[in-house]
């Protein structure tokens, strides 16, 4: 009885139905996500042509986005392999095949080609890594070889078990032969391999239950070779001679098939047996590829190990505990909390760049609990707001196991080396290492700096220069003949576009429109960018500039702020992608002409620059804290004259990487009625993002100065005040606490009060605080010591945090930005500050009219004032009352989109003490070590 024929394409055909059906059920749990398959060709080899052809389009049937990238025969070994890294890189490729022979001009190594496929994405199981793990055993952990793979499916379809079974493989090339050999046994057959050298072949042969022949010699094994009943599967591939074919030849196995199906019980036919399996096999090799990425990089799904912390006692230095831990590698943090290699760019070993891609690859997730940290209003003697917003994600995630990001703002070096020192949190609650932390970091600030004092030298070139030309001579400058002609940039077009003009040619212009297009007339008077600088420098708070004789006598007073204070920062922090921090750079007004109308830096023609500038300081920076839990520094405006939190695209990324159930824990700048009001009303307004919890942070010295407690000297010990139990001074100053709790709360969000205690505090003023606040509002509120433990020291507060997240909450800002300019600030004096009312002096007033005519009246307001004081006057402590806000100016941030009252007189760019902070700051010429950072 002849045997029964095992169709390779019937068996491929329910192969790939298979794989379709679950390529769409992959879709529909992500619409974004498809597997991804590169070929790579190397030359132009006809056979390489057509099979290449044949894969591609099973992978369309399939679902699968498959890509030809041919290199031409002269690519050296070198591009290759350059070739293979980068989509080694690409996480939205699953499978890599390197389609072999690689037809090249130039000798290649072919081994060292194939082994630069990373093991993860080698569909074709060619690796020395996929090998030997097969060789091992180790079958659920690497990549199957195509053919031998299609052949146990084929010898499956028999329904012979192979187990117990005697099997022997003609052939034993690495491709087919030897892990062929490999698959029989760990299916439990006996196995032996003949090839060249192998004696009385056809005795070996006759042996065999299962037969599988891949030696390359048409029609080698006889009919009479075969035992009776054997399963034999042929994947030989041979042309012999045969004039009744038109191509005159024909295409044979190694097996000769007409005497072999006499004998054989089962038998693959050539072509249509093992060819079309070998197809079926890849595609089943790269969908089984993509299901491991997917399952391995579950949004919220994290293999994270944390470092466990050596306390001492007493609390060495912050720079000290930072050296003492051994900060995990930066590439090593990304792939724990899910990040992709193509998604992080690294900058050294601790800390790296995250790509935006992200946001897309993620959009689908839900996001994580939102929890934002700030504080009483602050004193000198300090609340430790990010000590405790990194001691309490350590206790999140160290501790509680909880996914769990910190997002925090890069610190500006005038601090840094003046008066206030780093920012990095303090004692075993760090970001570390803090001197990359609390200096240059990725050099965004720096980015910052460059991009702002660009639109200063470019404000002043432009009135310099349409003060010295004709419109004629100004516009011919302007539009350069280049190449024979003249031709408009599309900025320009813009430009044109904003002035009603709607012309393409810049030789049609009217001499009309040629004025209004060449210049912007600005009012020197009315130019409100300033130049920054990232140092404390006092002598740069007005200067005069254009004082050199080649500026022609064209002289203005200008000053310097801090760069943090630049409205670029504020873009920085509030943008929600590249293309919208493009448009928000060009929105920024940094002028009024003569005639009352805004300039921006998109008629001055420089916007497109700053984004280029800015290109690299958009991504987030990811850095970790001492006990090994992730941290996003990015971002930082200043809090009292700008909006003073991390940016939105850190917290948006985090959310999402942290899963449903893990936390994401920001700060905002000073004290509840600084920064946490603009973080409610600015960033969540932009980002659209509502928070779970706020943290309210105090400490019992800061309350007791709030009650009425002595000032303190910088460099003196404390007074016997606070360092002693006075129950009647903390309750008068936690008034100033209670105030907080109530401003938080008109946010409708549930707020837990974190005390963080000091060694000097005793039993009963702690239970004060706690009672207090549970009295006003709060949620809950929990004594830290995460200073001196780390992250086991803010456990309570982190339980505390997790059951309030869960708790209801109905979210709503204070005030409707369609609401006249004026109303919005009187909402925010009188219900955050307690204000009677507010005074708007003269030049307020006149700024209200014109940002009103101007069209920002429906922008909403970022007080700037005084940390000190929840009044307008930083001596007034505690809770004051009957005070009327005075408002002397304001000014537009239109790109970051908020408007700010100034109120009160308040340096925009601080000065040095008397003794700063670089005094003790040095470099160890031996160890490379910075000292002194604290």
């Amino acid at each position: 009885m002849p045997a029964q024929i095992i169709s390779g394409k019937e068996v491929s055909a329910q192969v790939r139905a298979r794989l379709k059906k679950e390529v769409e059920e992959m879709k529909a749990q992500d619409p974004n996500f498809s597997p991804g398959l590169v070929v790579l060709q190397v030359g132009d080899r006809d056979d390489s042509n057509l099979y290449i052809s044949m894969k591609i389009k099973a992978a369309a049937e399939i679902g699968i986005n498959a890509t030809h990238m041919r290199l031409p025969k002269t690519a050296t070994e070198n591009e290759v392999l350059e070739c293979i890294r980068e989509v080694n890189e690409n996480s939205s490729i699953h499978g890599l095949i390197v389609q072999l022979p690689l037809d090249s001009v130039n000798k290649m190594d072919t081994e060292k080609v194939t082994n630069a496929v990373a093991p993860e994405k080698d569909v074709d199981g060619l690796t020395s890594i996929n090998a030997g793990k097969l060789a091992r055993g180790d079958l659920g952990d690497c990549f199957l070889p195509c053919t031998p793979n299609g052949c146990m499916e084929l010898i499956k379809q028999t329904g012979v078990s192979i187990a117990g079974k005697k099997a022997v493989v003609v052939g034993r090339s690495k491709i087919v032969g030897a892990p062929m050999h490999d698959l029989l046994l760990w299916s439990h057959a006996t196995v032996t391999t003949c090839h060249s050298r192998t004696a009385n072949l056809s005795e070996e042969v006759s042996k065999a239950d299962i037969l599988v022949v891949g030696i390359g010699k048409a029609e080698m094994v006889k009919g009479d070779w075969i035992k009776k009943g054997a399963v034999v599967i042929d994947c030989g591939i041979n042309h012999v001679p045969d004039e009744s074919k038109p191509s005159g030849k024909r295409v044979v196995g190694d097996v000769d098939y007409t005497s072999a199906k006499e004998q054989a019980g089962f038998i693959t036919p050539v072509p249509g047996g093992v060819g079309p399996m070998t197809v079926a096999m890849l595609m089943t090799n790269t969908v089984l590829g993509a299901k491991r990425f997917l399952d391995s990089h579950q949004p919220g799904k994290w293999s994270i190990s944390y470092t466990e912390l050596n306390l001492q006692k007493p609390v060495p230095s912050d720079i000290v505990i930072s050296r003492s831990c051994v900060p995990k590698p930066i590439d090593c943090m990304a792939r724990e909390v899910g990040l992709l290699s193509d998604e992080v760019e690294l900058y050294g070993k601790t800390k790296a760049k995250v790509q935006l891609s992200i946001m897309k690859r993620l959009q689908g997730q839900p996001d994580g609990k939102y929890v934002v940290v700030t504080g009483i209003t602050p004193t000198p003697l300090g609340e430790g707001k990010s000590t405790t917003t990194i001691g309490l994600v350590q206790a999140l995630g160290a501790h509680l196991k909880l996914n769990v990001f910190a997002c925090v703002r890069q610190p500006s070096q005038g601090p840094t080396f003046g008066i206030k020192g780093g920012a990095a949190g303090g004692g075993y609650s760090q970001v570390i290492p803090m001197e990359e932390f609390n200096l240059h970091l990725t050099g965004d600030i720096h980015a910052i700096t460059a991009a702002n004092n660009l639109v200063a030298a470019a404000i002043d070139a432009r009135i310099f220069h349409e003060n010295t030309q004709t419109d004629k001579a100004l516009y011919n400058r302007l539009v350069p003949i280049n190449g024979g002609q003249r031709q408009f940039s599309p900025i320009q077009i813009n430009r044109l576009k904003k002035l009603g003009i709607e012309k393409t040619d810049p030789n049609t212009l009217t001499d009309e429109e040629v004025t209004r297009f060449a210049r912007l007339d600005m009012n020197p008077e009315a130019v409100t960018w300033q130049r920054v600088l990232d140092t404390n420098d006092r002598f740069l708070r007005k200067i005069t500039i254009g004082q050199s004789p080649t500026e022609k006598g064209f002289t203005r007073e200008a000053q310097f702020d801090i760069t943090v204070a630049s409205e670029i920062m504020a873009v920085l922090a509030l943008t929600s992608s590249l293309a919208d921090m493009r448009q928000r750079l060009a929105n920024m007004v940094v002028a009024t002409s003569k005639s009352g109308q805004p300039i921006t830096t998109e008629d001055l023609g420089v916007s497109g620059a700053l984004a280029v500038l800015m290109r690299d300081a958009i991504k987030p920076n990811l850095m970790q804290t001492l006990e090994g839990t992730p941290v996003f520094v990015h971002a930082g405006p200043f809090a009292n004259i700008a909006h003073g939190n991390s940016s939105i695209l850190a917290d948006k990324i985090a959310l999402k990487l942290v899963g449903p159930e893990g936390f994401v824990v920001t700060e905002a700048g000073f004290g509840a009625d600084i920064g946490m009001e603009k973080f409610f009303n600015i960033k969540c307004r932009y980002s659209g993002l509502r928070p779970h919890v706020v943290v309210l942070v105090a400490t019992v010295r800061a309350l007791k100065m709030h009650g009425g407690g002595p000032k303190v000297t910088a460099g003196m010990p404390l007074p016997k005040e606070y360092v002693e139990e006075n129950l009647e001074l903390l309750e008068t100053g936690c008034g100033n606490m209670k105030k907080q709790i109530e401003n938080a709360r008109l946010f409708g969000v549930p707020v837990v009060v974190a005390v963080n205690a000091f060694k000097t505090d005793t039993q009963a003023e702690l239970e004060l605080i706690c009672s207090v606040a549970k009295a006003a509002g709060a949620f809950d509120a929990v004594r830290c010591s995460h200073w001196a433990e780390g992250g086991a020291g803010a456990v309570a507060l982190g339980q505390a945090v997790q059951r309030a997240s869960e708790s209801p909450s109905d979210f709503k800002f204070l005030y409707d930005v369609e609401l006249p300019i004026a109303d919005k600030i009187r909402i925010i004096a009188q219900k955050i500050y307690g204000a009677d009312d507010i005074e708007l002096l003269p030049e307020a007033q006149r700024k209200v009219e014109l940002y009103t005519k101007q069209g920002f009246g429906n922008l909403p307001i970022c007080m700037a004032k005084t940390h000190l004081s929840l009044s307008h006057d930083a001596d007034k402590k505690g809770v004051p009352t009957g005070f009327v806000v005075p408002v002397r100016d304001i000014k537009a941030s239109v790109g970051a989109g908020f408007l700010f009252p100034l109120v009160g007189t308040m340096p925009t760019i601080p000065g040095l003490p008397t003794r700063p902070c670089f005094y003790d700051i040095d470099l160890d010429p031996e160890t490379e070590q910075v000292n002194g950072l604290f």
